[in-house]
C-alpha cells in the first residue's frame, strides 16, 4: 500500500507520496494567502481554499497510484479551529491558529482549567470555541473541529472524529483519555459538538465511495487520524528514541523530544502529546531566526557566517530576542533583549547572536530533563537554520553535544510516514 501525507501549514498545501517501501515518489505544493483580520488579533480563512487545494492535489497524486489504494493521513496547524454543520460544511470562515480575540475568555477558563491543561491562551482551541459561543453563537453547527479533522472527514464522508494532538488545546487530557468534566459542565448541552477523540494514527476507516470516485482514487484507499503540523514535521525527523533532541531552527526556537512518561510546566508552555505510545514534550522560546531577520538577510547571513570561526567564543553575552518577554526556559513576560554592546564587525555581531540562541536552546533541553525528560545525548536540527553549518558547529560546542541536520523535515513526509504506521507498514515507538 502507498501513503499519502497532506500538510496544511501556514502559508500553503504540501502532498507527500511514499511507496509501499516507504521510498519518496511524488511531492506537490499549492501555495495559501495570508489569512485575513478585520482586527488586530483576528485571523480567519475560508476552508474551501484548503479542500479545493487538497482536492488537485489528490487528483494529481492519482496518477502516480495507478489506481493502487493508499493510506492517508493529514496535518494542520495547531489550534486552527472551524464549525461545521450536520453535513460537514463549514458555517462560518475558520479561526485560524494565531487568531488571538478570545482574551475575555481566559478569565473563564482559569476559573475552570487545571494548571496543566493546554488551554490557557487565547489562541487555544477551548479559548476559541468558548468566544465564539458568547459573541457568535452556534446555532446551524454539528461538530466544532480543526483543520486536519476536517479534511479527514471530507475524504470519509464522516465528521465524528477527533485525533489526540489536535484535541489537546481543545481540552482534552490526554493522560486520563477524554475530554474532562470541568469542559463538559461549562458547554453544556453544547458539549455534543465535541467529537470523538482517537490516538495519532488509528485507522479511521475508507475514503467515501464518491469521493474516491471525484479524486480517482482507489475506494480501498484508507485515512487514518492525523497530527498537528509541528508533530508531523518531528515524525518526518525518523526520530524514535527518547535520548535525541529535536530542534526547530525557524522564526521561533523550539525543541522537543520523546519521553517515557509526561511532563507538563504550563507556565513554560510545556505540554505533553501522547504519540505512538509515548510522550512528546517540548517547549518553544521567543528566540529564533526572527531575530537574525532583524539584522541580516540570506546573502549576508551566508556571506558573514563564512567569516566566522565556530570553535572560538565571540566573548559576547547577547539575549537575541526580537521584542521584551520570554516563554521558555523561563517565562518572563518582561525579560529584555541584550543585544548591546553590538560588535563593530559585522561577522563577529552575529557569531553573537548564534551563541546566544544556542545557548538558550542548551538551557530549554536543561530545563526539560528537571523537569523529568531524558537528558539527550543529540540533537537532530529542523528548519531553516539547520543549513547553515557554522552555526550547527556553534551550537554543537555550546550543547557539548552531537548537533546535525535532520534527513528530511517536510511535515508531509512526516503524516505519510504516520499514515504508513496506521495501516502497519512501520513499526510505531512501541514496538
Amino acid at each position: 500500500m502507498y501513503a499519502l501525507g497532506l500538510d496544511l501549514g501556514t502559508s500553503g498545501i504540501r502532498l507527500a507520496l511514499l511507496d509501499p517501501d516507504g521510498r519518496h515518489l511524488h511531492t506537490a505544493r499549492r501555495a495559501l494567502p495570508a489569512a485575513a483580520g478585520a482586527a488586530e488579533g483576528h485571523a480567519e480563512q475560508d476552508p474551501m481554499l484548503w479542500w479545493g487545494h487538497v482536492r488537485d492535489l489528490l487528483r494529481e497524486a492519482a496518477g502516480w497510484l495507478h489506481g493502487a489504494p493508499a493510506a492517508i493521513a493529514v496535518d494542520g496547524t495547531s489550534a486552527t479551529l472551524l464549525r461545521v454543520d450536520h453535513e460537514g460544511r463549514p458555517t462560518h470562515p475558520a479561526l485560524m491558529y494565531n487568531d488571538a480575540r478570545a482574551t475575555d475568555m481566559q478569565s473563564v477558563l482559569a476559573g475552570v482549567a487545571p494548571t496543566e491543561s493546554a488551554v490557557h491562551s487565547p489562541s487555544s482551541s477551548a479559548a476559541k470555541l468558548l468566544w465564539l459561543r458568547r459573541h457568535e453563537g452556534l446555532s446551524r453547527v454539528r461538530h466544532v473541529l480543526h483543520q486536519a479533522d476536517w479534511i479527514a472527514g471530507r475524504l470519509r464522508g464522516r465528521f465524528d472524529r477527533m485525533d489526540e494532538n489536535n484535541a489537546l488545546k481543545l481540552g482534552y487530557d490526554a493522560l486520563w483519555g477524554g475530554w474532562p468534566d470541568w469542559l463538559q459542565d461549562i458547554l453544556g448541552t453544547d458539549a455534543a459538538l465535541l467529537p470523538t477523540v482517537v490516538p495519532a494514527g488509528t485507522v479511521l476507516g475508507p475514503l467515501d465511495p464518491g469521493m474516491a470516485e471525484s479524486l480517482h482514487l482507489n475506494p480501498a484507499c484508507r485515512v487514518v487520524a492525523g497530527t498537528t503540523d509541528s508533530i508531523a514535521g518531528f515524525l518526518a525527523a525518523g526520530v524514535d528514541d527518547d535520548r535525541t533532541g529535536v530542534t526547530s531552527l525557524g522564526s521561533t526556537l523550539v525543541i522537543k523530544q520523546l519521553a517515557p512518561e509526561p511532563v507538563y510546566a504550563p507556565k513554560l508552555g510545556i505540554y505533553s502529546h501522547h504519540l505512538l505510545g509515548r510522550w512528546l514534550v517540548g517547549g518553544a522560546s521567543n528566540s529564533g531566526g526572527a531575530v537574525l531577520r532583524q539584522y541580516f538577510d540570506d546573502a549576508a547571513l551566508h556571506r558573514l557566517s563564512a567569516a566566522i570561526d565556530p570553535e572560538t567564543d565571540s566573548g559576547l553575552d547577547y539575549l537575541p530576542l526580537p521584542r521584551p518577554g520570554e516563554r521558555f526556559p523561563v517565562n518572563d513576560p518582561e525579560l529584555q533583549p541584550r543585544l548591546t554592546p553590538r560588535a563593530e564587525d559585522d561577522a563577529r555581531f552575529l557569531q553573537g547572536l548564534f551563541e546566544g540562541i544556542a545557548r538558550i536552546e542548551r538551557d530549554g533541553y536543561q530545563r526539560l530533563t528537571e523537569l523529568g525528560a531524558p537528558p539527550v545525548e543529540r540533537v537532530i536540527s529542523l528548519g531553516g537554520g539547520a543549513r547553515n553549518r557554522v552555526w550547527t558547529r556553534i551550537r554543537s560546542r555550546v550543547l557539548g553535544l552531537p548537533v546535525s541536520p535532520a534527513a528530511d523535515d517536510d511535515a508531509a513526509r512526516g503524516a505519510a510516514r504516520l499514515a504508513r504506521i496506521g495501516v502497519g507498514l512501520e513499526p510505531g515507538f512501541t514496538d
